[in-house]
């Protein structure tokens, strides 16, 4: 998640620059084809071009609605994990039952299940971040090396905070050992927390009630986890992506063709002012072709993504402070105004 409050020019072009490469070019040839060849009929009139970029706006604005909803969404997801996980925590911890119970035991047993919890996160995390066909990393050519260059060093910049996870011993071995046999590991904790919740109750460490509002709390994160997988999983509806991307391509196209006759009309030279003009209008509208492209999968490792290492770092000290743990890791920092 990029946390600056304006983009300079230089993360701009950053993030757009090298349709510039292609974007002048195209706008130069064509003018120097009208200019030095005087193939006047390569001018088209502007008004139909001009119908074309306002349907074309529409609609890559359309699209561009409709890609953060997802990206917020994503949030809102995160944020339920959040407030989920402290109120499970919380529960854990000070939930008790009158009737005599061996107090150290199931102390040991509530630690275990909001390690068990942490590790929960991290592993959703893990698992979200794993890349699927539609995502910029896995296009082939120069555009998938591209972004995968961009993903890499992301995870350079937190290398330190990424390297601290694999230190960290929140499951038990036998824990460990179960999940090297599933697919979903994430799922596979849950059902963990509710045998262990199940163990407290068998053990009158909490009553029937307390029981079923933990549940509650589990069952919680199975949904946030299918909302999370369902937008993970789900490609943005390739009808609208892969044509927004063909319109903006033909305006692109037809652009200098249109404006190059009503520069000439200016007199001159004035018609080489079709070249700049010409490539600012195109990268505005590729520029919102990107910012709806970049938005659709909100788990991609780049950086406009949900910040999920971040919560879940959030999480984790929330929670170890809860149970009085001494050994607390540091907040993560923002790496070159982008948060992880």
């Amino acid at each position: 998640m990029i946390i600056k409050k304006h983009l300079s020019l230089r993360d701009i072009l950053k993030f757009a620059g090298q349709h510039l490469t292609w974007l002048v070019p195209w706008m130069l040839l064509v003018t120097s084809l009208y200019y030095f060849t005087g193939w006047r009929f390569i001018s088209i009139p502007w008004l139909p071009l001009s119908l074309i970029g306002t349907a074309v706006a529409f609609y890559v604005g359309f699209k561009n609605n409709q890609s953060y909803d997802r990206l917020w969404e994503a949030r809102k997801i995160w944020g339920a994990l959040v407030n989920n996980s402290r109120k499970f925590c919380t529960m854990v911890k000070n939930y008790s039952s009158t009737k005599s119970v061996d107090v150290q035991v199931h102390h040991e047993v509530r630690k275990e299940i909001i390690f068990r919890h942490i590790a929960y996160l991290y592993q959703l995390r893990e698992q979200l971040l794993k890349p699927v066909p539609w995502e910029h990393v896995k296009l082939r050519w120069i555009y998938g090396s591209y972004n995968q260059r961009r993903r890499e060093k992301v995870f350079r910049n937190f290398k330190k905070d990424l390297d601290q996870l694999e230190g960290m011993a929140y499951l038990s071995p036998e824990d460990k050992q179960a999940l090297d046999r599933v697919h979903n590991k994430a799922t596979q904790l849950l059902d963990k927390q509710t045998q262990a919740v199940q163990l407290l109750l068998n053990q009158h460490a909490i009553n029937a009630l307390q029981q079923i509002d933990l549940q509650t709390a589990i069952n919680s994160f199975y949904e946030e986890q299918g909302r999370a997988e369902r937008i993970k999983n789900s490609p943005f509806p390739r009808q609208y992506a892969s044509l927004s991307f063909v319109f903006v391509g033909i305006f692109v196209f037809l652009l200098p063709f249109g404006i190059v006759g009503e520069f000439a009309k200016l007199g001159g030279a004035m018609v080489w002012l079709s070249v700049p003009v010409g490539s600012i209008i195109g990268f505005v509208y590729v520029m919102m072709e990107l910012i709806g492209d970049y938005s659709e999968n909100p788990f991609e490792g780049l950086s406009n993504d949900v910040p999920m290492l971040s919560i879940c770092r959030n999480i984790e000290i929330d929670l170890l402070e809860m149970i009085g743990e001494q050994h607390i890791p540091k907040v993560i920092q923002a790496q070159e105004n982008i948060l992880f």
